[in-house]
């Protein structure tokens, strides 16, 4: 696989690479990943028999550059630039879109401005839609500070802190683990903002008509399979499906699995 990079709206340049033929799945990290640190390259071999995956680095971390100030909305317009270049090589001119966490409220936003998307998978959005955010904003502010000081390894640990991490799996992270976290803990602050308050009105919900496939872990210890529930439940054509995993992942050939199943059905000959 080589390197490929189209530009955003705002100039900002993004790279990202494809594997496989058929019709185009595009697959959207979630915080802390791209595509040479994460789950993104294997889950994408898995993939690439039945399409053309395509996988991109968020801005702020691997290949792709980044410019401030940030907004969810360059987010989304990255993400739409990265559907265009996908939907060109792989034909027809609509996607379908896999995200990881966070990724999720980039793809439900695209889709809701008229992106070429044909349908969404999403594996536990951090969208707590009964939630009450009142101290949002002070939790994304300690986080910038944190960024804004230079201490990178306090951002990652306080990130993983207030998403739930296990305190084991916090302690159990290898050095080079945390080196590639530090490399890209300003990015961090982005991916706590869209976890956040806001993120996802109800009037974009309502926007996103296309089949919309939202996949939880049956680990315990954690609220995200009950939003994962609420959100499928909120969305015109959502569905909710439990994997078999553990805190907030589920092994790749069970996940490239039930995107498989999901996707191939909607985009049969399309390539």
């Amino acid at each position: 696989m080589r390197t490929e990079f189209v530009e955003s709206a705002d100039g900002t340049r993004i790279a990202f690479e494809r594997v496989g033929e058929g019709p185009a799945l595009v697959l959207v990290d979630g915080a802390a990943m791209h595509r040479a640190f994460g789950t993104s390259r294997g889950l994408a071999q898995l993939l690439s028999p039945s399409f053309t995956v395509v996988s991109y680095d968020r801005r702020g971390r691997g290949e792709s550059a980044d410019t401030s100030p940030w907004a969810l909305e360059r987010e989304v317009e990255d993400l739409i630039a990265i559907l265009a270049a996908a939907t060109d090589e792989a034909g027809p001119r609509q996607a379908v879109v896999h995200t990881l966490s966070s990724g999720a409220v980039l793809a439900l936003h695209a889709v809701a401005a008229g992106a070429p998307v044909r349908a969404v998978s999403m594996f536990e959005p951090p969208i707590d839609l009964a939630g009450d955010h009142a101290a949002d904003t002070a939790e994304i502010e300690g986080l910038a500070d944190l960024v804004r000081a230079g201490r990178r390894r306090e951002t990652v640990e306080a990130f993983q802190r207030g998403i739930g991490m296990p305190a084991d799996m916090i302690a159990q992270q290898p050095p080079v683990v945390l080196e590639a976290l530090d490399e890209i803990a300003p990015t961090l602050v982005y991916d706590m903002c869209l976890a956040r308050a806001g993120s996802v009105p109800h009037e974009v919900l309502a926007a996103v008509s296309v089949p919309v496939q939202v996949l939880s872990s049956d680990a315990g210890g954690s609220p995200l399979g009950g939003w994962a529930a609420a959100l499928a439940a909120a969305l015109p054509a959502g569905v909710h499906r439990t994997l078999p995993g553990t805190w907030h992942g589920v092994p790749d050939d069970v996940l490239a699995d039930a995107i498989r199943g999901f996707a191939a059905p909607l985009l049969a000959g399309a390539s």
